[in-house]
């Protein structure tokens, strides 16, 4: 094997170690199935076995987004059906430890947000996710989205002002 083949192997594994599970979570997210959501994150991990490295530098993140949303919108419109959406963490969790009771108020505090991500536009919900839960610039999400980089800005700003809100009116 050449060196340039090893290489690129390195480095399709630095990306998934890297990725692959924010991509199991907002793959799993536009399937509503984990199962599918796997398949889709595999078939985008061999595609990029097929890519140029070089060609990815500085565009990794939105190129496998972008491949794995597409993946995703396709199987979910060959089965032609929406299915319940599973609720991923807002964060990926953390090595420390949280006490108790600030682990059931951080707890509450994520489930009325996620109920009040639940009233926004699916768009506005998709670009926040993906800002906040997978780290995306905006760039990267109007990228990934197809949406211009100002009306991902507005769809963030709108839907977090919402939200901000809607917990206001809570408390």
């Amino acid at each position: 094997m050449s060196n340039n083949g090893h290489a690129g192997q390195e480095w399709v594994s630095a990306a998934l170690n890297r990725f692959e599970g924010r991509l199991l979570r907002y793959a799993q997210r536009i399937t509503g199935d984990p199962h599918r959501a796997r398949d889709v994150v595999q078939e985008t991990f061999l595609k990029l076995c097929r890519e140029d490295a070089a060609a990815m530098d500085g565009h990794l993140a939105q190129w496998l987004y972008t491949v794995c949303r597409n993946q995703a919108l396709d199987i979910r419109r060959k089965e032609s059906r929406m299915t319940a959406l599973a609720e991923p963490t807002l964060m990926d969790s953390d090595s420390r430890e949280t006490p108790p009771d600030r682990a059931a108020e951080n707890r509450e505090s994520v489930a009325n947000i996620l109920d009040c991500l639940g009233d926004l536009t699916p768009n506005q919900q998709e670009c926040i996710r993906l800002k906040f839960q997978h780290g995306l610039s905006y760039r990267e999400i109007s990228a990934v989205t197809q949406l211009s980089d100002s009306n991902v800005g507005f769809l963030i700003h709108t839907g977090l002002k919402k939200i901000r809100e809607q917990l206001n009116h809570e408390n």
